[in-house]
């Protein structure tokens, strides 16, 4: 599988190797099979996926995977439309910056309650460098509670999902003291 990536130097700044995964979009069967292995390593019914690769690799698990219920998309500003109170804002330090994203309340709350009474949720990225993305979409995920039907519910991270991991800059390290971390293919 990892023949199917494709590299790029200084991109998008001068020192990054950029990881191109959308070589998988362009093979139906390596597609499916990474989609397959995806699936085997989430084990919350709610995702939440950073746009915009995150996107692609997890709405096929809503068919894929029967126990996936629901997809949280995190996006950039001014992508997600929102009524007052839904939107929150996820502060990230990723290896070439800070970035700002968002997500809705209102979409975790469209997912699945466990019965212990929390949403469980796997956070599923494409690439794992340092952490930064992975570690703010779950310390903000975690810190509110989700209200449904005036009941207050709190979240919890079963776990995060790499399609790929560049080990040297131990951002699996970073994101263990909140939840096992799986990468399928190591750099």
């Amino acid at each position: 599988m990892k023949d199917t990536l494709k590299f790029y130097n200084d991109f998008p700044k001068q020192g990054i190797v950029f990881v191109d995964i959308i070589p998988f979009l362009q093979d139906k069967r390596k597609f499916a099979r990474l989609v397959d292995e995806i699936g085997a390593c989430v084990t919350a019914p709610n995702i939440a996926a950073p746009e915009a690769r995150g996107f692609l690799f997890t709405a096929p698990l809503l068919l894929a995977k029967p126990e996936v219920k629901n997809i949280i998309p995190i996006r950039k500003s001014g992508k997600l439309p929102f009524n007052e109170g839904d939107l929150r804002e996820v502060a990230v330090v990723k290896e070439y910056g800070t970035d700002k994203l968002f997500y809705r309340v209102s979409d975790i709350a469209a997912g699945e309650l466990s019965a212990d009474g929390a949403f469980h949720i796997s956070i599923v990225d494409d690439v794992l460098a340092t952490g930064g993305t992975a570690e703010g979409i779950a310390e903000s995920l975690c810190r509110g509670k989700v209200t449904v039907d005036g009941e207050e519910h709190p979240v919890i991270i079963d776990e995060f999902v790499f399609l790929v991991g560049l080990d040297d800059l131990r951002g699996a390290e970073r994101l263990e003291k909140i939840a096992p971390v799986k990468v399928l293919m190591h750099i």
